[in-house]
C-alpha cells in the first residue's frame, strides 16, 4: 500500500550522490522506518581477480563502518558468494545457523543477527549483494523481503554507477601519477653530443653504436658519477625504441619492502594501503627501455623476479595471478663488482650471466684528462643558467690547469658540486683557482713556484691571443723566475696596476691577490710610487 512512495523515496536517496557510501547512509535512516534495521551494506565480488571480495559501502547507526579493502576468500566461500549473487532474495532468521552467513562471520562480524540478502543485477550482469541486518533472531519476515525486493533496480543502478565512478577516479589518479612520473623520470634533458665521444669515451661510444640498434640487455660498469645514465640514454636514442619511454629505476633508493611493488606493480587490495591498482616500472617502460641503476643493490628475492622478466618477457603484479607481457629493453648499471658478489652469494649467478652478455666499462674522469676542460665549461654553462646568471663566467687559465690535474675521485658528480659551489661563491665573475674548493687530492700547490708558475704559460698564451702581437708568446729569457716576473708586469700593465678585485691581475692570473702580492714582493715588482691596487704604472725595484 505504500510501495509507490517507498520506491520513489528510496530511488531518490540511493541516487542522491556519486559517493554511494554517503547515499547509503541517507537511505539507512529512511529504511529504518520500515525495517527493524541496524545496518546495511553492499558487497561485490572482484570480477577481474578471482576469489577476492570487498565491501563497496556500509552504513550503520551504532556499529563502526566495516573495512572496504578487497580481501581474498577461501575457494569454497567465494563459490558460495557467487551462488548467492545468481540466486534469489534470501531470508536468514539466525546467522548462527546458516552456512553462508557463518562463512562470512570473520569478515563482517555478523554473529547473532537476522539478515535479508538481495542479489543485485542489471540485465544479465551480476553485480553484488545488498544485505540488510538486524541484531537478534527472526527480526525480518516475508513482507520485508518483498518490500526490499521492490527497490532492487534502483540499488543495482546506483551500485553500477558507483563502480563506474570509482573506475573513472582510479583512471584519473593513474593519469595524475603517470604525469608526475613522466615529468620526473622521462623528461630527461639529453645532449645530442656526448662530451668526450671522440676522445676519452671513444671506445665506449663505439660499443654503444654497435649495440644501440639491437634489443639485447646491456650492462654498464663504472665508478659512481661517471655518467652511466648518459650512456644508457645514448643506447636508448640509437635503438628502434627511441620514441618509447626511457624509465629510470635507482634500485638502491627503493626500500626492500616496496621494491616488488615499484618494479612489478600491485593489484588493489594486495596489501594494506593498496587502495587501487598500480602498474610498476616495467609496465610503464612497455615499448621502450628500462634503466636499472645500481643493480647490485637489488635484494635476492627481487633478483629472482627480474630473472623471470628477462627470460619470459612478462611480469606478474603483487597480489595478481595473471601474467602480463612486456616489450622492454633492459639496461643495467652498477659500480660494484658483481662477479665478486656472486662468489659471496650476494648476487645470483644466473642473473649475472644474463646481464653480462654485453658489458660496457665507462672510464673514470681521471682517465679522461683531455675531456676535463670541455666538461667544466659545459657544467659552468648549465649551472649558470640554473642559478640565473645571464652570462656564464670564464674559468681563469691557471685555474683550468689545476682543475685538469685534479684526479676527481667523485667523477662528474663531484665536478658538478664543485662548479656549482664556485659559481655561488663567485657570483658570476671570472673563476680563479681559489674559487674551486677541491679536496685533499689536489696537488696544485706542491711545486716550487706554486700556482703562479703553473698558470703562467696558459695565461700568456691567452693574453697573446687577445692582444695580437702586443705580447710575445715565448718569453725573452729561459730563466723561470724571470719569465714569471716579466709576465706579472705585463698583466699588471694591462690592468693598469690593479691587483685585487674584478678584472684585476690576480683574477686574470687565476690566483689569490695575497698570493700575487707575495710573489711580487719576492720578485721585486712594485707599483710605481704607490701601494694601491688602482695604480697605473708598474716598475721594478
Amino acid at each position: 500500500m505504500y510501495s509507490d512512495g517507498f520506491f520513489k523515496e528510496v530511488t531518490l536517496l540511493i541516487c542522491s550522490s556519486l559517493d554511494i557510501r554517503q547515499a547509503l547512509q541517507r537511505c539507512l535512516a529512511y529504511l529504518q522506518t520500515f525495517f527493524p534495521l541496524d545496518e546495511v551494506l553492499i558487497s561485490l565480488a572482484d570480477q577481474e581477480r578471482q576469489q577476492r571480495w570487498h565491501i563497496l559501502a556500509h552504513a550503520s547507526k551504532n556499529v563502526a563502518p566495516l573495512a572496504v579493502e578487497a580481501v581474498p576468500l577461501p575457494p569454497h566461500v567465494y563459490s558460495r558468494y557467487l551462488e548467492a549473487m545468481r540466486g534469489n532474495a534470501k531470508l536468514i532468521d539466525d546467522t548462527n545457523l546458516d552456512a553462508f552467513a557463518r562463512s562470512f562471520e570473520p569478515y563482517v562480524k555478523n554473529k547473532g543477527f537476522s539478515e535479508i540478502i538481495l542479489p543485485l543485477r542489471i540485465e544479465e550482469n551480476d553485480l553484488g549483494l545488498l544485505v540488510l541486518r538486524a541484531r537478534g533472531k527472526n527480526r525480518f519476515n516475508k513482507d520485508h523481503v518483498a518490500l526490499i525486493t521492490s527497490v532492487r533496480e534502483p540499488f543495482a543502478i546506483a551500485t553500477a554507477n558507483a563502480i563506474r565512478h570509482q573506475k573513472l577516479l582510479d583512471y584519473k589518479n593513474q593519469l595524475d601519477r603517470d604525469n608526475r612520473f613522466l615529468k620526473n623520470e622521462l623528461k630527461i634533458q639529453v645532449r645530442d653530443e656526448i662530451i668526450g665521444e671522440n676522445s676519452g669515451l671513444a671506445t665506449v661510444m663505439s660499443m654503444v653504436k654497435q649495440v644501440g640498434g639491437l634489443t639485447n640487455t646491456v650492462l654498464l660498469l663504472g665508478e659512481t658519477g661517471t655518467g652511466k645514465e648518459v650512456i644508457a640514454n645514448a643506447v636508448h636514442r640509437l635503438s628502434p625504441r627511441k620514441d618509447g619511454p626511457f624509465v629510470k629505476v635507482n634500485c638502491g633508493a627503493i626500500p626492500e619492502s616496496l621494491i616488488d611493488s615499484e618494479l612489478f606493480g600491485h593489484e588493489r587490495g594486495a596489501f594494506s594501503g593498496a587502495i587501487s591498482q598500480k602498474p610498476g616500472r616495467f609496465e610503464r617502460a612497455h615499448g621502450g627501455t628500462i634503466f636499472l641503476d645500481e643493480i647490485g643493490e637489488l635484494p635476492l628475492q627481487a633478483q629472482v623476479r627480474l630473472l623471470r622478466v628477462l627470460q619470459n618477457k612478462e611480469i606478474e603484479r603483487v597480489g595478481g595471478t595473471t601474467s602480463i607481457p612486456v616489450d622492454i629493453r633492459v639496461i643495467a648499471a652498477t659500480h660494484r663488482d658483481l662477479q665478486k658478489m656472486v662468489s659471496e652469494n650476494l648476487f645470483r649467478e644466473d642473473l649475472w650471466f644474463r646481464l653480462n652478455a654485453y658489458p660496457i666499462v665507462i672510464p673514470p674522469v681521471r682517465h679522461r684528462g683531455e675531456d676535463i676542460p670541455a666538461l667544466l665549461e659545459y657544467l659552468v654553462e648549465v649551472k649558470s643558467k640554473e642559478l640565473g646568471f645571464r652570462t656564464p663566467p670564464e674559468i681563469a687559465p691557471g685555474a683550468m690547469d689545476c682543475l685538469t690535474q685534479y684526479p676527481w675521485p667523485g667523477n662528474v658528480r663531484e665536478m658538478e658540486n664543485v662548479v656549482e659551489r664556485a659559481l655561488i661563491q663567485n657570483k658570476g665573475r671570472i673563476l680563479s683557482r681559489d674559487h674551486f674548493n677541491l679536496s685533499e687530492h689536489s696537488n696544485c700547490s706542491s711545486d716550487r713556484f706554486g700556482e703562479m708558475g703553473r698558470c703562467l704559460f696558459p695565461c700568456l698564451a691567452k693574453l697573446s691571443q687577445e692582444d695580437g702581437k702586443k705580447y710575445e708568446l715565448l718569453p725573452e729569457t729561459t730563466n723561470l723566475e724571470e719569465v714569471v716576473c716579466q709576465h706579472i708586469k705585463r698583466v699588471l700593465k694591462m690592468t693598469g696596476g690593479k691587483v685585487h678585485g674584478p678584472n684585476g691581475a690576480a683574477e686574470l692570473l687565476g690566483t689569490n691577490a695575497s698570493t700575487l702580492r707575495s710573489r711580487m714582493k719576492k720578485l721585486g715588482i712594485v707599483v710605481d710610487g704607490k701601494a694601491r691596487d688602482d695604480s697605473t704604472a708598474v716598475g721594478s725595484g
